[in-house]
């Protein structure tokens, strides 16, 4: 314990949530420090360039060791730390495979005057002739040997080595398999009956299109480790170490229903709705939800993320203090996948039959046969893709302003800086908050994107459907960094709409590299890039500051909420942009 992060008050993280892992983050960034080191002189593939990643002469190799698969990368400094504890951050381009282990090679790197970076000392010692076996190297050095072979049957030799180094992925169970567990104990409990719920008010004549406004609770079975499961609970776990609910413990799921007035014409498809960042069920009410759901008859409900959600945010201020406490935001998160995923079931199996969901002869105003559909945005975004993948349920999901991999969105991100100051205050080393930002990852992926894209759209989960996903990306977002956005693209087996942007809008050399694209109509998972002339975000790891932040305009434009609902009701993403770039005047 005492080898890992300290905060400010000398206090390790304690390993403990993180020995149930069985391997690293499928998003991990990996992570080195190289004093003096110079990308651009070294030929690093930058952000702007992910294919020089792939090149055969690349300083920076990431290699599959059992297929000898190229990773494609990109390579930058931690542009937020003084030179002398900058972190050289790899970054995967798309994720790595459930399993695999992977090796690492930096070689021929130079410094700002083009001169080679020779290994350290430790390093070459490993490099070197075999060591006796009471050398304190001589462990590293059997299993460096090993890296090395791999890397060398891959067609990458000790030339110019400056470090090598392995790492395995989590599985898919390491990574799911809690949540798959909860969700089926509690369906398998819930049979074919609707979860019981509560409703607590209706009012009628909300306007914005919205004839009735429901709201409630659903009861799901809580996994917690305390009574209701409120902020700063964490999983409770059975003697197999798997979530194990304590006799009775029951978690509220409060809901918000927007029933649009098309509703009593013709019943409405379900969808559930997904907030964003720190929020709650009531982002539900806000004008473009409602716009979508009275321009198209949907009926859009909203449950908390609960983990990161109103309620949870003097516990999440108080993790970044000791982020041995991170599992509390974890733990919170994979029950609030469970949460929406029983509101899901309320919606088309109990609600239909209650009055607050009828009209006046008591027929339902809610077209359980269509489907449950998914919309969400910025972390509803986030976190939707999670959710689409353990649900079995929804078919067709909407990913607003979305990524994944909160290790490459945080310092990037506008929405992030108030909590940086916190983190920087209790984790004040740079270098030390890049290797915190990685071991808390490992605990995000078990309830966001990152940790379920392999299995978002046609790999699905065991007992669940296959997926369709429509991505919504805001060119130059500040909140939500696009190049997540694009890493997730990639992962997913999505296409892009084309052309994507303007020419000379995008500052890669081969923009959107790939992502294969698509013209006027797709059935498929797709991503669709929606341009308000925002500029080009920065093109280090820090966030936006220039311009306005496009942030919430794919949600409130009337064409890319058209484009939504025919994806959701049909699959289908068609071409809503006259044949060009998707263009929104703000």
């Amino acid at each position: 314990m005492g080898a890992t992060v300290q905060n400010a008050l000398g206090v390790p993280i304690s390993p403990e949530e993180w020995n149930r892992a069985d391997g690293f983050s499928p998003g991990s960034m990996l992570l080195s420090r190289v004093p003096g080191v110079d990308l651009a002189r070294s030929g690093a593939a930058p952000i702007t360039d992910i294919g020089a990643s792939l090149r055969r002469d690349a300083p920076i190799v990431i290699v599959d060791t059992a297929t000898g698969e190229r990773w494609p990368y990109w390579a930058e400094l931690d542009a937020n730390a003084p030179d002398d504890r900058k972190a050289l951050i790899v970054r995967p381009a798309k994720n790595f495979r459930e399993g695999h282990r992977y090796a690492v090679a930096l070689r021929n790197l130079r410094d700002a005057s083009g001169n080679p970076i020779g290994p350290n000392a430790a390093f070459a010692k490993i490099l070197g002739p075999r060591l006796p076996s009471d050398d304190p190297l001589a462990a590293r050095q059997r299993q460096g040997r090993r890296v090395l072979a791999a890397l060398e049957r891959h067609g990458v030799s000790r030339d110019g080595l400056y470090l090598a180094w392995d790492f395995t992925v989590a599985s898919r169970q390491g990574l799911t398999g809690q949540v798959l567990h909860m969700r089926d104990e509690a369906l398998r409990d819930l049979g074919r009956r609707s979860p019981s719920f509560t409703v607590t008010q209706v009012t009628d004549d909300v306007g914005d299109g919205i004839a009735r406004e429901v709201k409630g609770i659903v009861h799901a079975p809580s996994y917690l480790n305390l009574p209701g499961g409120p902020p700063g609970s964490s999983l409770h776990r059975g003697r197999d170490g798997m979530p194990a609910r304590l006799p009775g413990n029951t978690q509220p799921v409060p809901f918000q229903c927007e029933i649009p007035r098309s509703a009593f014409e013709r019943p409405a498809r379900p969808a559930l709705y997904g907030h964003g960042l720190l929020g709650s069920e009531r982002e539900v009410g806000a004008g473009n939800v409602k716009a979508m759901a009275a321009e198209h008859g949907f009926m859009f409900c909203a449950t908390k993320w609960i983990g990161m959600a109103d309620e949870d945010l003097p516990n999440v201020g108080a993790a970044l203090t000791d982020l041995t406490r991170f599992r509390t935001v974890a733990d919170r998160l994979q029950q609030s996948l469970l949460g929406f995923t029983f509101l899901g079931r309320a919606m088309t199996r109990g609600f239909p039959s209650h009055e607050a969901f009828q009209d006046g002869d008591g027929r339902s105003l809610i077209d359980h046969r269509a489907g449950l559909a998914y919309d969400g945005n910025s972390q509803g975004g986030i976190m939707g893709g999670a959710l689409t993948a353990v649900s079995p349920d929804i078919r067709r999901a909407v990913l607003g302003v979305p990524g994944m991999n909160y290790t490459t969105l945080l310092n990037r991100s506008s929405a992030f800086t108030q909590f940086a100051h916190v983190l920087d205050l209790s984790y004040p080393d740079k270098l030390d908050q890049q290797i915190a930002l990685a071991l808390i990852q490992m605990l995000w992926d078990r309830a966001e994107n990152n940790g379920y894209a392999w299995h978002m759209t046609d790999d699905p989960l065991p007992r669940t459907p296959g997926h369709r996903v429509l991505m919504h990306v805001a060119f130059g977002d500040h909140q939500v960094a696009p190049v997540a956005a694009e890493v997730q693209a990639r992962t997913i087996g999505a296409r892009v709409h084309a052309p994507v942007v303007a020419a000379g809008r995008s500052p890669d050399k081969v923009p959107y590299w790939g992502i294969p694209t698509f013209g006027s109509s797709y059935a498929g998972s797709a991503m669709v890039v929606w341009d308000s002339g925002s500029p080009v975000p920065p093109l280090t790891n820090t966030p936006p500051t220039a311009g306005r932040d496009p942030h919430s305009d794919p949600r409130g434009d009337a064409g890319a909420r058209r484009q939504k609902a025919i994806f959701l009701t049909t699959g289908r993403v068609v071409d809503v942009c006259g044949g060009g770039p998707c263009v929104i005047t703000p």
